[in-house]
């Protein structure tokens, strides 16, 4: 994103006043290869290519501030992987993770881990300190970093059947497990903030995982830890939360733990989103990515995107579909959201 565009963010996800509704998007290697034609292989592991994909994407679209701006990831594969999950690549998909924690009890075996040197940790930190020049070369910040939170690392590690279990069975190894997750991450985003330098003022955290569970399970096994991670950083950072399974168990708290932003999916509608939470974190979402954002119309994309901003009211949001930009979303249905946005803010100056 453009230094303004982040100014622009933070106003929102602080609640101030803004003239207009902003557009938002998180965008990642999910949607970005198919969406240029590239085979996600060559955008993980040529430089040069995944750079020019990125600075495409960004020229394209260049009103739509993207989230968290030019991310280097690797899918999912960097915090499972430092603490020994089975990474498979693919060269046309998102890499999968394989558990292999198969009893609970050995994580006390686990060896220490080490963020700047361990598995794709270790890989995508070179390579944020390898782009960082050109991307800020060509005018960009990357003021946020990233991380999957720490309930989606121990279902990764575990498997999110058998760690479902463990919370139910063994509790006391499941805090264990979230403990040891909780660490890494803090550990991993400072890591990154450590490589891209002052301009970092925030956190993005996404965890799903968090959706799958009850409301008694999320005060003791989610809450206390997203709410370290938070508490691991200065307060005036910015903090975004992705959830784009179930809200209702988690959505109240999300304040409290610390969180600014609260991009969430489809199930949840925006009028019940701020019947409860609205005026104390600022909501980015939340027009269907799958049903409406890939597989609807530019007119079916274009009301629903209006029916978000009318029910908004104008405050207190930031437009985008309701999680990331899911794979196969075409151009002319985000070039519908931007006009609806565009109308709509019209309205707003009347």
């Amino acid at each position: 994103m453009k230094p303004h565009q982040w100014e622009t963010y933070k106003k929102a996800a602080r609640l101030e006043k803004i003239d207009k509704v902003p557009m938002a998007m998180i965008i990642d290697s999910p949607w970005i290869p198919g969406y240029l034609g590239i085979p996600h292989m060559d955008y993980y592991l040529d430089s040069e290519l995944w750079f020019k994909a990125n600075l495409k994407i960004h020229e394209e679209y260049p009103d739509i501030i993207f989230i968290p701006s030019w991310w280097m990831e690797y899918g999912m594969a960097a915090e499972p992987s430092a603490l020994g999950a089975k990474i498979k690549f693919w060269e046309d998909n998102t890499p999968s993770e394989y558990h292999t924690l198969y009893n609970i009890e050995d994580i006390e075996k686990f060896p220490e881990y080490e963020v700047e040197n361990d598995a794709f940790m270790a890989m995508t930190l070179h390579r944020m300190k390898m782009e960082k020049q050109k991307i800020h070369g060509a005018g960009y910040i990357q003021p946020i970093v990233t991380a999957r939170g720490p309930l989606c690392t121990a279902g990764f590690v575990r498997s999110t059947t058998d760690f479902m279990i463990d919370i139910v069975e063994k509790p006391e190894w499941a805090h264990k497990l979230i403990d040891l997750c909780t660490n890494l991450i803090i550990d991993w985003l400072k890591a990154q903030a450590k490589i891209l330098g002052d301009q970092v003022e925030g956190i993005f955290i996404l965890d799903d995982i968090v959706g799958f569970i009850n409301e008694d399970h999320y005060q003791e096994f989610a809450h206390p830890y997203l709410k370290r991670i938070c508490d691991a950083f200065p307060k005036d950072w910015i903090k975004i939360y992705h959830n784009d399974a179930d809200i209702n168990a988690c959505l109240d708290y999300l304040p409290e733990a610390g969180f600014n932003v609260l991009n969430w999916g489809k199930q949840t509608d925006i009028a019940d989103v701020i019947d409860r939470v609205g005026g104390k974190i600022c909501l980015m979402g939340n027009v269907n990515p799958l049903e409406i954002g890939v597989r609807g119309t530019p007119e079916e994309v274009k009301d629903a995107t209006l029916e978000v901003l009318e029910k908004s009211g104008g405050q207190g949001i930031i437009l985008s579909v309701g999680g990331g930009t899911s794979p196969g979303m075409p151009r002319e249905n985000i070039l519908a959201m931007q006009e609806a946005l565009e109308e709509f803010n019209t309205t707003l100056i009347k």
